[in-house]
């Protein structure tokens, strides 16, 4: 089952729908919804959503509470590490983003001032289901709810600026997001999803989540240790090998480029890049 947030244009009250192919049939409000995801589910599936509208008539937004914590990996396929010359991590790279930043399919992203660009990296997010506390890896993955498509889209030069990456990871609209789908129709990463990435349609990255250093279960399982993880909290799990910054010279996401993240069973997730002036439109 596919799940969306959705909008009418003249509100901004969130609801949740469940996608039908070209229609969306609300459910209910984000807040209920992220109380107990996986009853609504159950609802869904027994014909509790109300009457389906064209995707075309409606407004798709986050679906993921304003209270979310999104953890974010970096250097979790072998390949990539490889690529940026750093070692195998003997734990998960963990850093946060905060919900301001994300967005959706469609919605541009500007290149902030002071960049050469923004960077790409495809990934997949797993957004939890039910309360995760000190749980061991295999509870943890089965209160994951599903997964996402997610561009951890990264302004390089603030990255860079200190060991700490907040500032780079954190850009106006950079963490655009698919529609949310069913862990029940995806099923376990180990078992291999390809995920490609394509600027202006050439193939940038293609990696599979088999080369996944740390698995969705262990990730949420080492954090549930510190603190207590609750339905709607999202982890992105890190991107494959194949971002620009590493290539000689150095790829960068410029104004008027369209890039796509491809994931099978999750879909596309399209972005257009625009200049630092849609800021100020925004």
């Amino acid at each position: 089952m596919k799940f969306m947030g959705i909008a009418a244009d003249d509100s901004n009250d969130t609801r949740i729908g469940v996608v039908q192919g070209d229609s969306v049939a609300p459910l209910t409000t984000l807040v209920e919804f992220w109380q107990d995801p996986f009853a609504w589910q159950q609802r869904a599936a027994a014909g509790a959503a109300g009457a389906a509208l064209p995707l075309s008539s409606v407004r798709e937004v986050p679906l993921v509470p304003a209270s979310a914590r999104v953890l974010c990996v970096g250097l979790n396929y072998k390949a990539h590490a490889a690529e940026g010359k750093f070692e195998v991590p003997e734990y998960p790279t963990i850093f946060g983003r905060w919900t301001a930043s994300l967005s959706v399919g469609g919605v541009p992203a500007p290149v902030p001032t002071g960049e050469a660009g923004l960077d790409w990296e495809g990934e997949i997010a797993a957004v939890v289901g039910a309360r995760i506390q000190s749980a061991d890896a295999a509870t943890a993955e089965s209160a994951v709810f599903g997964y996402s498509v997610f561009n951890d889209l990264t302004s390089r030069r603030a990255q860079k600026l200190t060991a700490q990456w907040t500032l780079g990871k954190n850009g106006d609209f950079s963490g655009p997001m698919g529609p949310l789908v069913s862990r029940d129709e995806v099923g376990d990463l180990r078992d291999g999803l390809q995920l490609r990435t394509r600027v202006n349609g050439i193939e940038v990255q293609n990696g599979n989540t088999r080369d996944m250093i740390f698995s969705v279960g262990d990730i949420l399982a080492l954090v549930s240790q510190t603190f207590t993880l609750h339905p709607g909290d999202v982890l992105v799990s890190g991107t494959p090998e194949g971002v620009g910054y590493v290539r000689t010279p150095p790829w960068l996401l410029q104004p008027g480029d369209i890039v796509e993240v491809e994931v099978d069973r999750l879909g596309t997730l399209t972005t257009p890049i625009v200049d630092a002036s849609a800021r100020d439109r925004a």
